[in-house]
C-alpha cells in the first residue's frame, strides 16, 4: 500500500525516473518515437529540480511511497486558467501500474483541490491513451469538449480535456 506525502527536493530523481519511464510506456505508438528516445531522467531531472525550486512555483507536487519510502509516484496539481484546478501530471511507476496507486494519488489530489478551495479539477489526456482515459473516466471524470493539439516532432498529436466537480 501506498502513502502520499508532499514532494521534497530529493525527490526529483525519482519523479524524474517515473516520469520519463512512464512517457515511454504510456506513449510508445502515440507519440513519436524520436521525441521519446530523446528523453533522458537526467534532463527531466534537471529541468524538475529548477521548476521544483522556484519560489513562485504555484503548483502542488505530490508523492506515492511505498512501505520502504521509495518514490513509486507523482502527481502534480495547479491551477487552471478557470477557477478549476488542473492535474497537470499524474505518473506511476509503469510495472506497479493497477495496484492502487494512482487511485490514491488522485485521492490526494482532489483533497488538495478542495483544500485550495477549487470546486473542479481538469485535466488534458492523449486522445489514443485510451488506459488513462479509462482510468480517469472511473474515477468519475468526463471528457468536456474541449480538445487542443500539441506538437511532437512535426506531428500533431490531439489532447483531450476530461473534468470532475469536487
Amino acid at each position: 500500500m501506498a502513502t502520499v506525502r508532499a514532494m521534497t527536493e530529493a525527490d526529483v530523481a525519482a519523479v524524474a525516473e517515473i516520469r520519463v519511464t512512464g512517457w515511454k510506456a504510456a506513449y510508445a505508438g502515440i507519440v513519436p518515437q524520436s521525441y521519446l528516445d530523446r528523453m533522458t531522467v537526467e534532463a527531466d531531472a534537471h529541468r524538475r529540480r529548477q521548476y521544483f525550486t522556484r519560489p513562485d512555483k504555484a503548483t502542488t507536487d505530490l508523492v506515492a511511497v511505498d512501505a520502504r519510502g521509495g518514490v513509486v509516484g507523482w502527481a502534480c496539481l495547479g491551477p487552471s486558467r478557470t477557477a478549476a484546478g488542473e492535474l497537470c501530471a499524474l505518473y506511476v511507476r509503469p510495472s506497479l501500474i493497477g495496484s492502487g496507486i494512482g487511485r490514491t494519488l488522485l485521492q490526494a489530489v482532489h483533497a488538495d483541490a478542495l483544500a485550495r478551495g477549487f470546486g473542479s479539477v481538469l485535466l488534458w489526456v492523449l486522445t489514443d491513451n485510451t488506459r488513462a482515459r479509462r482510468f480517469y473516466e472511473r474515477a468519475g471524470y468526463a471528457a468536456d469538449g474541449a480538445v487542443q493539439a500539441d506538437d511532437y516532432d512535426g506531428v500533431s498529436i490531439t489532447e483531450v480535456r476530461y473534468r470532475i466537480a469536487l
